[in-house]
């Protein structure tokens, strides 16, 4: 049973549906009327951070369920609560300027990175390390040789 999972998974849709309630504190805030999703700029950012988060969860969420099934329910539930960690400090910071959101999409995207890879490493039966390993000059911008 993954009963840790499961509730880093119950933790992580309540987070999103508190986003959900920011904006429509914001909406009420700034004056923006529905359908509209701009026009004011500190709306538009607590706006963002809610799309930027649902934009995670199709990352997040099969990575931290298959990381609890090929490796451990207690490792993915905490790398979750990192996750949401993260996720709470880009509220914070995206709330007050664009420039501070840095810190909590670092930790968030660690996070997910982690469990990402962690899953796929483990799922395919460490093959794939090697190839994965093998693309790494892509990634720092060295390109294949």
């Amino acid at each position: 049973m993954y009963h840790f999972t499961a509730l880093v998974t119950c933790l992580a849709i309540a987070f999103y549906f508190t986003t959900s309630i920011l904006v429509s504190r914001a909406r009420a805030k700034f004056g923006v009327k529905l359908p509209a999703i701009s026009g004011n700029p500190d709306f538009e950012r607590v706006f963002r951070v809610q799309m930027n988060t649902l934009e995670w969860m199709p990352i997040f969420l099969p990575s931290l369920w298959l990381f609890a099934v090929y490796i451990s329910d207690g490792i993915a539930a905490g790398l979750g609560a990192i996750w949401i960690l993260g996720r709470i400090l880009y509220v914070i910071g995206y709330s007050q300027a664009v420039a501070k959101r840095g810190r909590g999409f670092a930790v968030q995207a660690f996070a997910a990175i982690v469990l990402w890879w962690g899953r796929w490493a483990r799922s395919c039966g460490g093959w794939c390390m090697g190839e994965l390993i093998s693309l790494a000059p892509l990634f720092a911008g060295r390109g294949l040789r």
